[in-house]
Parts: structure tokens; C-alpha cells; sequence
């Protein structure tokens, strides 16, 4: 692990920018950014495309460490490069910003209210190019739709199974185990996940730390006990459907929780938009969720 990365993400006032969007996602995200179907005809050519709003979100001079801690960058990104650097040396050397790498590999079918994470055959092998890559942590999503405790004690035990194998090679995981906004039991199965994870924390070995990725909490300062746990390098909030207004807001309202937004982040971005009106429209965002997230 690298101690000054470690740091950072441990100690660093700030944020984390999230630029995972995968297969599934991809299509959204590049329409929010003004890029529609009839610009692409195969996934090369959109994963293209996504890789350009990605370098030119990343190359922006807002785009900076005094205000982003770190990235968490789909594997694609990776693997490709951002003028001339693989994407996570550009974001350490460059920008003196953390890269992270999702590993999950998408969510399988809703069961008894919750989607677990599809299984990910080849983890010890994306772990292995994560380490080659110099990528300090990862990151890996399962969704709760529903307040069953029974499904919510499997989402937690998957989370913390797999993030097992990922801290043995080194790596810092962060889990997450998003509660659905729109959920009509939200602060019961925050109530019920908060417990699961105080309870698999509590297992960890010495030196074991892992982050946490959670869903903005339907109680202010709900998740102060996480965030203050020995065993939690950092807790993140994802936007989660928010808008950038209200998932500011409600940051705002939760001391110790960063953001780790993603469609918030990229809200008002375009294509079409020059240099300076694109830069501009990313640095105030930047500015907003930076000054929310150190409140």
C-alpha cells in the first residue's frame, strides 16, 4: 500500500470523483453528456467516446487534488491512457490524485428486495493488473430495495467476503451496499445495514481497513459510528438519483461524509460546450461538492 495515498484518502479534505460508469451504465451517462445512440454503432465505439468525456473531465484544471482526493475509474479506463500516461499514473504523477478500480462486474436480479453482486470470475486477475497498474483500492456495488434482514445480512456478508480477497492483495476496498432512495422502508434498511456492517467490522483483523460507499442517510449524522470506526478508512456518499442541489444539501447535513458522486459530478456537462463554458460548469460543481464535503 502506498502510505502517502493512504493518507490522503484517510485524512485528506476533499472528495471522490466517480468515473465507473460500466457496460450497462455508459449509454446514460453519454447522453447526460449530450452524446446520443446514432453516434455510436458497437461498444468500441461508445466505450470511445466515454473515454474521451472521461480524459476531458480529468485533464480540466478544476479537476485537481486540492478539491479530489481520488478517482474510482472503470476497468476500461484502466487500461487506456490520458495524453500518453496509463489513466492511473496520469491521476497520481499528474494530478496527485488517488485511482481506484471497480471490480464488480453488475448486479444481479432483484431477490427478496435486494440485487446482490454478479459473480466475478476473473477477480484474482483484475486484482493482479490493479496491482501492475499501481490502482490503490477498489470499489464494488450491491443495491437494497428492500428492508428484509435476511437479504440485507447477504449483501453485507457478499460485500465483506470479496473484500477479504481484495485487502489480501493489498488493496483497499470500498464496499457498497447502496439503499435504493426511492425505497419506501430507506431508514429501516439504513438501520438494519448499519448494524451488519458494525457487526463485520468488528471481525476484521489488525491492519485490515476498508471504505465504505454509502447512500446518503435518511437521518442526519446517521452513520457517525462508521465513520468513527477503527477499522473505516473513510466513509463516501454516493448521490444515489439526487440532483447535484439536493445531494449537496443533504451532505451538508452529515459531518465526516464525503461525496463520491458521479452523474451529480458530471450534471450540466456537454459535448457541445467549449473548453472554457465546460471547464467553468466543472469547476463550480467541483467547488460545490468539495465545500459540502469538508463541512
Amino acid at each position: 500500500m502506498n502510505d502517502k495515498q493512504r493518507d490522503i484518502m484517510k485524512n485528506g479534505k476533499g472528495f471522490v470523483a466517480a468515473l465507473d460508469q460500466s457496460g450497462g451504465s455508459t449509454p446514460k451517462a453519454l447522453l447526460g453528456y449530450g452524446v446520443t445512440k446514432d453516434k455510436y454503432d458497437n461498444d468500441e465505439e461508445m466505450f470511445d467516446l466515454v473515454h474521451e468525456m472521461r480524459t476531458r473531465i480529468i485533464t480540466s484544471p478544476g479537476f485537481k487534488s486540492e478539491h479530489v482526493l481520488a478517482a474510482i475509474l472503470f476497468e476500461h479506463t484502466m487500461d487506456r491512457k490520458v495524453e500518453g500516461m496509463f489513466t492511473a499514473d496520469y491521476l497520481w504523477e499528474k494530478k496527485g490524485i488517488v485511482p481506484i478500480l471497480k471490480v464488480d462486474k453488475g448486479l444481479a436480479d432483484e431477490e427478496e428486495g435486494v440485487q446482490l453482486m454478479k459473480p466475478i470470475p476473473e477477480l484474482r486477475e483484475l486484482l493482479d493488473r490493479a496491482v501492475e497498474k499501481k490502482i490503490f483500492g477498489t470499489k464494488m456495488r450491491s443495491v437494497i430495495k428492500k428492508a428484509n434482514p435476511e437479504s440485507i445480512r447477504r449483501i453485507v456478508q457478499q460485500q465483506f467476503e470479496i473484500g477479504n480477497q481484495i485487502m489480501a492483495k493489498g488493496l483497499v476496498p470500498i464496499l457498497e451496499p447502496e439503499v435504493d432512495i426511492n425505497s419506501e422502508d430507506k431508514r429501516e434498511s439504513e438501520e438494519i445495514l448499519k448494524k451488519e456492517l458494525l457487526k463485520h467490522l468488528d471481525t476484521l483483523s489488525e491492519g485490515q481497513e476498508v471504505m465504505l460507499k454509502l447512500s446518503l442517510p435518511s437521518e442526519d449524522g446517521f452513520y457517525s459510528e462508521l465513520i468513527d470506526h477503527p477499522k473505516v478508512m473513510r466513509v463516501v456518499a454516493l448521490s444515489g438519483g439526487y440532483s447535484r442541489e439536493d445531494a449537496v444539501r443533504l451532505l451538508y447535513n452529515n459531518p465526516g461524509l464525503i461525496a463520491s458522486f458521479s452523474r451529480a459530478l458530471s450534471e450540466g456537462l456537454s459535448v457541445d460546450q467549449s473548453e472554457k463554458e465546460f471547464n467553468d460548469m466543472l469547476g463550480n460543481s467541483i467547488t460545490e461538492i468539495y465545500s459540502a464535503s469538508i463541512a
